[in-house]
């Protein structure tokens, strides 16, 4: 039985108005693994779609930034079905006149062009997110940190991989160091809380296996550095999903074998991603590379069995599952703990290392998880 952690927490849509054919194309590439999207070339094709299906954002990039587009977001602004919709402008450069008039009219976010895509996605995400985010700055000083600084490192991984460029292993254990201390005073389950619903759904999956995993390490008696590279070998080990579109990690239903290729590609453009930063540790391209090993041999990329995985990925494919399960899916409802857990036992006997299962399991008991 293999699992596969196409996480689900909120399908939003994502309108998308442009006249320009190659940058619709541009921002609905650049957002694909994130939302649904809806792509019209006039604000009056928008307006007409508008009424029939309110999406979570617009996102509106009109060349030069005319009346016309102003117009549509004040519109928007007066209607009060819509007038909560967050609406993000692009225009062409960073002009204060412009922005100013952007924001004057109800404009959520102004960005100028040339933008990266983890700006778009920020600006997108922040607003949907707000509300969520918003009960982040009223947690104590630790879980605040924790999610907070998890999300801005993972949110800056989708630029570097679009742009070849390496993430620099400290910037990744100060993200976790928060997260680290969360768990190692059991004060983790307010984060664990609170990132359920986020918009960011690879975000939050990634958050839970990166918690588990130190809670497993802690369980386990592991310290120091040990425990800073469980924590972010959680956060990084699915990055590869970034470049998945949205349509085939969020599927309702099962995927076709072509899709199902795709799926489970994602390991090797996270194993290609994590090669190019020379500064991480071994056992972190290891968690990224084996999540989805499994000890009988039927797991991905490779098929290794028994002997020729490691306790790390051992542990590692127990956590994956679990979250994989306990999730909100598209086409089911999220397993609680146990239930979760004796599909682990009864339907992976041969696929998980049942004895770190067991203790897996204790942990989660002591823990009231």
């Amino acid at each position: 039985m293999q699992i596969e952690s196409r996480t689900i927490f909120r399908q939003e849509l994502v309108m998308v108005v442009d006249a320009s054919e190659s940058h619709r194309r541009q921002v609905e590439h650049a957002l694909m693994s994130f939302y649904r999207i809806a792509t019209f070339a006039s604000t009056s094709e928008a307006l007409a779609a508008l009424q029939k299906s309110p999406p979570g954002a617009i996102v509106i990039a009109k060349g030069a930034v005319t009346s016309e587009a102003l117009d549509f977001v004040a519109m928007v602004r007066r209607d009060h079905a819509l007038s909560a919709i967050p609406v993000v402008l692009i225009g062409p450069g960073d002009d204060p006149g412009i922005r100013k008039a952007a924001m004057e009219c109800g404009a959520s976010s102004f960005l100028a062009k040339p933008y990266r895509r983890s700006v778009l996605i920020g600006a997108i995400s922040k607003e949907i997110n707000k509300a969520i985010e918003h009960r982040w700055e009223k947690l104590p000083t630790l879980h605040r940190n924790a999610l907070v600084g998890t999300m801005d490192i993972f949110n800056s991984v989708s630029d570097v991989i679009e742009n070849g460029e390496p993430i620099a292993y400290s910037a990744v254990t100060d993200a976790c160091g928060p997260l680290i201390e969360a768990v190692g005073t059991g004060e983790f389950r307010t984060i664990l809380s609170e990132v359920r619903g986020h918009d960011n759904f690879s975000y939050a999956h990634s958050l839970g296996v990166a918690t588990l995993l130190l809670l497993f390490g802690y369980t386990i008696g592991l310290k120091g550095d040990d425990l800073s590279l469980l924590g972010s070998g959680g956060l990084l080990h699915d990055v590869g999903k970034m470049s998945i579109p949205y349509d085939v990690l969020n599927k309702v239903g099962a995927l076709s074998p072509a899709e199902l290729e795709q799926m489970k590609g994602h390991v090797a453009v996270t194993t290609s991603y994590l090669e190019k930063c020379s500064d991480l540790p071994k056992n972190i391209h290891l968690i990224g590379n084996q999540h989805h090993e499994r000890l009988n041999g039927t797991g991905y990329p490779i098929g290794l069995k028994g002997s020729e995985l490691n306790e790390l990925a051992r542990m590692s494919a127990i956590v994956d599952v679990f979250c994989a399960l306990s999730d909100r899916r598209p086409y089911k409802s999220a397993l609680d703990s146990e239930n979760a857990l004796q599909v682990m036992t009864n339907s992976m006997t041969a696929a998980l290392d049942q004895q770190l299962l067991a203790l897996f399991r204790e942990m989660l008991l002591d823990t009231g998880r």
